[in-house]
């Protein structure tokens, strides 16, 4: 993995990991956006233009994928690369909530 891009996505935006997160599976972004409310209640919500930026800057920087159009939606995908990113910031996310209850995060 290029450290640029390390640099570029770690730690990742809310709305970035959310993305990543949802493009696990195959998705439009009307359908990301509608997960993300869901599994947040509420709490964040994707605007179009974050929603359509992220994407078109995360299939650049080959992140993601596109697989097919739609009905005039685009569905996207993530790749090797986002998946391995999305690893990396999960492992952040667990180690900063370990150590906010006082424990020593161990990798293993």
């Amino acid at each position: 993995m290029e450290e640029r891009i390390k640099r570029i996505y770690i730690p990742m935006t809310e709305s970035g990991f959310y993305i990543l997160f949802c493009l696990q599976e195959e998705m439009h972004g009307y359908s990301i956006g509608k997960k993300v409310k869901e599994l947040t209640g509420g709490a964040v919500v994707l605007s179009p233009g974050t929603m359509y930026g992220s994407l078109s800057k995360m299939e650049k920087d080959g992140l993601i994928r596109f697989i097919r159009e739609e009905e005039k939606r685009k569905l996207y995908l993530i790749t090797d690369l986002g998946k391995q990113i999305l690893e990396l910031e999960i492992k952040r996310i667990e180690r900063l909530y370990k150590n906010s209850r006082g424990e020593v995060y161990d990798e293993k």
